[in-house]
């Protein structure tokens, strides 16, 4: 499955396209320069079940550990998966 991503500088996404379409997304914004806020996750009916809003949070993991950026978990899934995986423990803002 391949995760993908948009950023402006100032908010951004990461989100899986399944044949032209948007199927799975997780947004951001910054707050400041060292920061995001994870703020929604959602995933289609087409795609439940299969463990893809865990895949978007670790490529936003694997995002915020090459830029040396924290997080602060809004959305309730993604501060989910923060609680329950330790290892990503680090980001956390």
């Amino acid at each position: 499955m391949n995760i993908k991503q948009e950023d402006n500088g100032k908010k951004g996404k990461f989100f899986v396209e399944l044949d032209g379409k948007q199927e799975a997304e997780m947004t951001y914004t910054y707050a400041g320069s060292d920061k995001i806020i994870i703020d929604h996750t959602e995933v289609s009916e087409k795609l439940k079940g299969q463990g893809v809003g865990y895949k978007l949070v670790e490529a936003a993991v694997e995002f915020m550990r090459d830029k040396g950026l924290k997080v602060i978990p809004l959305c309730p899934f993604a501060a989910a998966v923060f609680k329950k995986k330790h290892e990503y423990s680090d980001r956390l803002a």
